[in-house]
């Protein structure tokens, strides 16, 4: 097969021994929160150097060019991970680096890319739109092209992965890999089969930037004419032609996970595992945590690929994550504008051990008496069982509940 003969396990180990001065060897961790049907191991790429595996290809693929190549410069596109892969790469061995990266792209990864000494240009869309102006700035300046994900070199290194954690999990039976042009789990995908072929490899794609997934379906490369997910890692419109190629060889099953799902997963690291990751790096938590894969009764590995995650936009994903997981809710509660009213609702939260974080007050709307007003409450819950339980014994003393 062609792809084979550009990609081979040989070439994985090459990389493996380029990048061990370079990219640490990732800490394999047990951890039983995320699942009481499998035995869950973290792969915590989200450590790694610059925060993300993308060093990993990156370097393998700028270490094999000649000094013809190198003196020419390299260009490459990112949503941020790559990008920093490419840049500290680049410095590293002494390559000047033009970076494009969607003007959408978080600033933290925007400004740790030109921390690493890259020249940052930002394209106004998503990333394929960041592609685009690269291959064209490749054409004018002839700087070598470093893809994200649909070359062998660059999915070479990522395979290393692959590698450890055959090394670290001796009896593992499943691999759980985010997906988005498809390069991480390629690698690891071709690695682990070509070496214990019985071990599964499952893709995680967000389901509103599933290409790959959909690519799969229909057994041809599809395109979305847009991607809305806050996994901006794994936000691609079109997968690349190797990647796929590799994927509907060796992976056996690509999922998608919803926003809210992801928000939960990122929440679920924060507390259990006090790991931050970023929403590419969690979906394949998100898959194990909400039952997409069927692995019941494994040892499963699910890969935390990146931890890049902005804090503004981590605010607002932690928010999400605890109305997701039943930890937060709104009440609103429709009352006879009279004194008391608030007293009781209160005293009903307490008793049922839930918190009162925020208050609101408004007029009754047209369908209610004139003498009524509505009550809006934020609590903090345990779970959806305390909120049913909350909502039962106020309904149950008379309460309206809109």
């Amino acid at each position: 097969m062609e792809t084979e003969n550009k990609l081979s396990l040989d070439r994985v180990y090459q990389a493996a021994f380029a990048l061990k001065d370079i990219a640490r060897k990732t800490d394999l961790i047990y951890s039983p929160h995320f699942s009481n049907k499998n035995e869950i191991y973290l792969k915590t790429e989200n450590l790694q150097v610059t925060g993300s595996f993308k060093l990993r290809g990156a370097y393998f693929k700028i270490s094999r060019l000649t000094e013809e190549e190198k003196a020419a410069g390299i260009v490459a596109c990112s949503a941020g991970n790559h990008a920093q892969g490419v840049a500290l790469s680049a410095s590293r061995i002494g390559i000047r680096s033009t970076i494009c990266m969607p003007d959408g792209a978080p600033i933290s990864k925007v400004e740790a890319t030109k921390a690493h000494g890259a020249d940052v240009c930002l394209v106004k869309g998503a990333y394929d739109d960041a592609y685009a102006y690269a291959c064209k700035l490749q054409d004018e300046t002839g700087a070598t092209f470093i893809h994200p994900f649909d070359d062998p070199d660059v999915i070479a290194g990522q395979g290393t992965i692959g590698l450890e954690i055959l090394d670290q999990l001796k009896d593992v039976d499943a691999i759980v890999v985010p997906v988005g042009g498809g390069g991480l789990i390629s690698g690891i995908a071709f690695a682990v089969k070509h070496l214990k072929p019985d071990v599964k490899v499952y893709g995680v794609q967000a389901r509103e930037a599933a290409s790959m997934a959909d690519s799969l379906k229909y057994d041809e490369q599809v395109t979305l004419s847009t991607v809305n997910t806050f996994a901006d890692g794994i936000a691609v419109k079109h997968p690349g032609d190797l990647t796929f190629s590799l994927i509907r060889e060796y992976v056996d099953e690509i999922v998608t996970v919803s926003e809210d799902e992801i928000a939960a997963a990122i929440l679920a690291l924060i507390e259990k595992q006090k790991l931050i990751a970023e929403g590419a790096g969690a979906v394949s938590v998100a898959a194990v945590m909400f039952d997409k894969i069927p692995v019941e009764g494994k040892n499963v590995v699910c890969l935390v690929s990146g931890g890049n995650i902005d804090v503004n936009i981590l605010s607002r994903v932690i928010t999400r994550g605890l109305v997701t997981s039943g930890r937060n809710a709104t009440l609103n509660i429709a009352l006879e504008d009279k004194p008391g009213q608030l007293v009781d609702v209160a005293t009903i939260i307490a008793s049922c051990g839930a918190n009162v974080t925020g208050v609101h007050y408004g007029h009754s709307d047209p369908n209610t008496a004139v003498t009524s007003c509505i009550l809006m409450l934020d609590i903090e819950t345990r779970d959806f069982a305390q909120i049913e339980q909350i909502k039962n014994k106020l309904t149950g003393d008379g309460f309206k509940l809109l």
